[in-house]
């Protein structure tokens, strides 16, 4: 058995090839494919944040409201890119999203990826401390919410306040219970995928990684997985840990289906560099009728490992196609896996 859930970018362009025109489509047009999902039994509904892009960004908005319209889907992202975040504020805008969906919040994080713009955190008013890359600040500022989300307090009251305190010290409000069990980790190395381990969050694992051994994609992810498990084992920590994966993953039940994936040209997995340094391995999608679908993720050794996959959905095809892709992947594929 398998949670799965979509994944949407929420890619919008003023196009008039494009069903998400503006960035108020994308954000309403989630929302529906959120109720949508859940109607067919979906188990997730997952949004990607970016900055400086036509494509969702301030993800809380988006959440409170998908929490407000659902019952029992997952709500989360994959991921928010760290850098750019105020974690006390973060911990109040997820804590009262949480609330508002009765705790159903997913959180994932990440020290982020190359943007579209050059340190785009720096305009947010963020900077590394002297010694220290992006990356770390990233990490930083990932404690932080981990430590606030505990609940406790650490803020001295005011001893003539507006209102009055509880004794002590004082937390963030609103503080939803269990959230911090529910924060996840968007990792592309091995060795970030231990850190969170340690530090413990779930794992999230996408289409991109590090490629640290040359073999493909989905066997480094694997090898990924079983060591954030061992890592989180030594660790000690009481709960049993979650990992997701996503992938492109479309059946070819229709006409519609084969014109817009039937094509091929993303069989394979790809290797490219994100920055100067860093080689990445980025995974093959999947697009095929569903026996032949079914047979090759049969072979994906990471989809095997992991408890959650996401499905990347076009957004900008709108909703009832994107709802289409769903409902075929859960009713065509997933029973003869047995994730359903």
């Amino acid at each position: 058995m398998k949670n799965i859930g979509f994944l949407s970018f929420g890619h919008w362009a003023p196009s008039s090839q494009s069903g998400t025109r503006s960035a108020g489509d994308a954000l309403l047009q989630s929302i529906d494919l959120a109720v949508a999902a859940e109607d067919l039994g979906a188990d997730g509904a997952y949004f990607r944040v970016h900055h400086f892009a036509r494509q969702l960004a301030s993800p809380f908005p988006l959440l409170a409201a998908v929490g407000a319209r659902t019952r029992k889907i997952e709500i989360g992202t994959a991921v928010i890119d760290m850098r750019y975040e105020n974690p006390l504020y973060m911990a109040e805008d997820a804590g009262a999203a949480d609330l508002i969906s009765g705790g159903r919040l997913q959180l994932g994080l990440s020290r982020g990826s190359p943007e579209q713009v050059i340190d785009g955190w720096r305009y947010f008013g963020y900077a590394p401390e002297d010694g220290q890359t992006d990356a770390d600040m990233g990490r930083r500022h990932t404690q932080v919410l981990l430590d606030v989300l505990k609940g406790e307090g650490f803020a001295q009251p005011n001893p003539r306040p507006m209102f009055p305190n509880p004794p002590g010290l004082l937390r963030l409000e609103p503080h939803s219970e269990g959230l911090r069990d529910r924060i996840w980790w968007g990792s592309g190395s091995d060795a970030t995928a231990i850190w969170a381990a340690q530090m413990g969050m779930n794992l999230q694992s996408s289409t991109l990684k590090d490629d640290e051994t040359g073999e493909p994609f989905h066997v480094q992810q694997a090898r990924q997985i079983r060591k954030y498990r061992d890592a989180w084992a030594a660790a000690g920590h009481a709960r049993t840990p979650r990992v997701s994966v996503s992938r492109s993953i479309f059946a070819l039940l229709n006409d519609r289906d084969r014109a817009y994936f039937g094509r091929g040209g993303k069989e394979q997995d790809s290797v490219g560099y994100i920055d100067a340094q860093t080689r990445a391995i980025f995974g093959r999608s999947y697009a095929d009728e569903p026996d032949r679908l079914v047979d090759q993720l049969r072979q994906d050794e990471a989809i095997a490992e992991a408890d959650t996959l996401l499905l990347t959905v076009p957004n900008q095809l709108g909703v009832e196609y994107n709802a289409h892709v769903i409902e075929a992947i859960l009713t065509h594929v997933a029973p003869a896996l047995g994730w359903r």
